[in-house]
This record gives structure tokens, C-alpha cells and sequence, in this order.
């Protein structure tokens, strides 16, 4: 049975960062916190052109109770669940991405979003003339002892995350970015 590697711990905040459960993250990582580009294209500048994404798991399931009031969706609405690693020029991955795609968001012109194999989202999305981002909000997250990813196995008790909801002809869909143990960058992402 699959398990995601890591778990939200209280809610997502906003700016200003001291609402974080007494925590900040690391000045290295803010700028990425924050970065308001594609965190895809960011990743392959920082990887000089090198980047691949491993998919953990997808499917149809019922959102978390959080992300359902995030995208303002009924208790019982389904949506495509995508659960990735990014990874760099490392062996070890960069960044557990959890993108949560409605069952409405996913007809019409999105619907080409139902296949997207090891395709990069974030790439898709940032190639969209129409495409909004709302506020980028920022938590916490705990690694989830039930998951049993090899490729995780040296992965921080605690990790850093950020999430948005995107618009896609006026099509609501959740991403959430958490940067790993692996990630260790030696510069803030190119605009």
C-alpha cells in the first residue's frame, strides 16, 4: 500500500514566516520558498540542464480534507492525484511534489493533463498564456514513517514546503513543493 512521504503539520501560512509553528527555514532555501516562476525551470538552470521526474504514485482519489478547502471542493469530490520526486543533476531527489487536479479542472482544453507520464507539470503549466497563480503559502512538513520509498530512506525527519492553487481557464488545481534533504542549493533560482 502506498503511503506519501511527507504530511503537512498544522496549516499553511502565508508571509510573514514567524507564523510558522516558531520555525523558519533556512536563508539559503527562502528564495525558493518563494520563488514566484516556474520551480521546474529554476531546478533545471540550478541542474545545468539536467533534470528527470520519478513518479510514486497516481490516481483518482479523494483530496485531503485541506486541499478540498483549498480549492473549495465538496467532501466527497474526486480529483487526479499526483505524487512525484524531482530530481537535479543528483542522485539523491531535489524536491516530493503533491499536485491535486479536480475532476472538473481536468475537461475541455485541460484535459490533455490526465496524461502527463514523467512530464514536469510545472512545465505544462508556466507554457499557458492563461495561466494564474494565487498566493504561494509555506509549511512545515513531516515525513510520513509509513512510507517506505528507498529513495527517501536519508530524507530529514522535517522538511520545508510551499503550495499554490494555479488557474487554468478559470480551472482551480493544487501544487505543493517540498524541498528535500538533498537539495542544497548554492544559489536563489533564476527569474
Amino acid at each position: 500500500m502506498y503511503h506519501s512521504p511527507f504530511e503537512a503539520i498544522g496549516d499553511w501560512h502565508p508571509q510573514p514566516l514567524e507564523s510558522l509553528h516558531g520555525q523558519k527555514p533556512p536563508e539559503q532555501l527562502l528564495p525558493w520558498l518563494l520563488h514566484p516562476g516556474s520551480l521546474t525551470a529554476a531546478l533545471k538552470y540550478l541542474g545545468e540542464g539536467s533534470f528527470r521526474v520519478q513518479i510514486l504514485n497516481q490516481g483518482w482519489q479523494t483530496p485531503r480534507p485541506e486541499e478540498r478547502r483549498a480549492l473549495n471542493l465538496k467532501d466527497r469530490s474526486r480529483a487526479l492525484v499526483r505524487e512525484v520526486l524531482l530530481y537535479g543533476n543528483s542522485a539523491q531527489p531535489w524536491v516530493y511534489a503533491r499536485s491535486v487536479l479536480p475532476e472538473r479542472t481536468l475537461t475541455g482544453k485541460s484535459r490533455y493533463l490526465r496524461g502527463l507520464d514523467n512530464r514536469p507539470l510545472g512545465e505544462l503549466l508556466f507554457s499557458q498564456p492563461d495561466i494564474r497563480r494565487g498566493p504561494i503559502v509555506l509549511n512545515r512538513l513531516a515525513r510520513n514513517p509509513h512510507c517506505q520509498q528507498p529513495e527517501l530512506s536519508d530524507s530529514a525527519p522535517h522538511a520545508w514546503g510551499r503550495r499554490s492553487t494555479f488557474w487554468l481557464q478559470d480551472k482551480p488545481l493544487l501544487v505543493a513543493e517540498t524541498f528535500l534533504s538533498g537539495f542544497n542549493p548554492h544559489s536563489s533560482p533564476m527569474a
